[in-house]
């Protein structure tokens, strides 16, 4: 028997950004995966690409790929948004487009079992952990059996490169604007778990990806967690107010939570 509540899982995820290809006032596309309709967490949901981090993200050798100076305390969680996505959709954020060759020698590398760090070595790829800007962090309310403490970044994807989904968690890929993937979940054509739903809400007054990297730079990166409150009109979940996100309260029953 699961006592509440239980301790989250420290998480990543990564926000992919362009601009401009589906045109229009909506210029800036997001790329976000449809995951597995079998998983235990958040089956069939159009989500960015993610999962947990692991004590691998957590080695001293990841340094050797941060620029200039002392690695950020964030460097694993920033190791572990670019891993998974890589992992579930073939995407790997670098500073100059790598050769294709190169990627498909890492995807073969981590289906042998190579380690993410190993299977770059053998390709010959270095991540650019710093070209990823911490947006926001969220955590799963205390409620859930099953709980993520996640932190999202934001970065442009170099041009060049094609998505792969992985068949197991991410079975398809697309580049949306926030305005039209919400619009097809509020058509029933989406599922979109409330952190996501948040998030595109944020980003849907970003015009391009320029100023969504500016949006993220002075972001408050303290834990959000939603909780459950009793109004008037009804049980609600509420956010804390003055983060950017809203509305501040959403009721019970509009909120998906996996």
């Amino acid at each position: 028997m699961t006592t509440l509540p239980v301790e989250p899982r420290p998480a990543a995820s990564l926000i992919l950004l362009r601009d401009g290809a589906l045109g229009g006032a909506d210029g800036l596309e997001l790329f976000m995966i449809e995951r597995h309709g079998a998983l235990r967490f958040a089956p069939g949901a159009t989500v960015f690409p993610g999962g947990r981090v692991e004590a691998a993200d957590h080695a001293p050798g990841w340094r050797r790929f941060w620029p200039d100076g002392a690695a950020p305390a964030d460097l694993p969680p920033r190791v572990a948004a670019l891993r998974e996505a890589f992992e579930e959709c073939g995407l790997l954020l670098t500073d100059d487009p790598p050769e294709p060759s190169r990627l498909a020698t890492l995807r073969r590398a981590l289906a042998d079992g190579r380690s993410f760090a190993d299977a770059l070595d053998e390709a010959g790829l270095a991540p650019a952990t710093a070209r990823a800007v911490p947006f926001s962090r969220w955590v799963t309310p205390d409620t859930l059996t099953r709980r993520f403490d996640t932190l999202f970044f934001l970065a442009p994807l170099p041009p060049g490169q094609t998505p792969v989904m992985d068949g197991g968690e991410a079975v398809a890929g697309l580049w949306t604007t926030p305005r039209r993937i919400l619009a097809e979940a509020e058509a029933g054509n989406r599922r979109l778990v409330f952190v996501t739903r948040m998030i595109l809400g944020r980003l849907a007054g970003c015009a391009d990806s320029d100023s969504a990297l500016r949006l993220a730079e002075g972001c408050d990166l303290s834990p959000i967690q939603p909780e459950v409150v009793e109004t008037p009109a009804g049980p609600v979940f509420r956010i804390p107010a003055g983060r950017g996100f809203h509305p501040v309260d959403t009721p019970v029953e509009k909120v998906t939570l996996g």
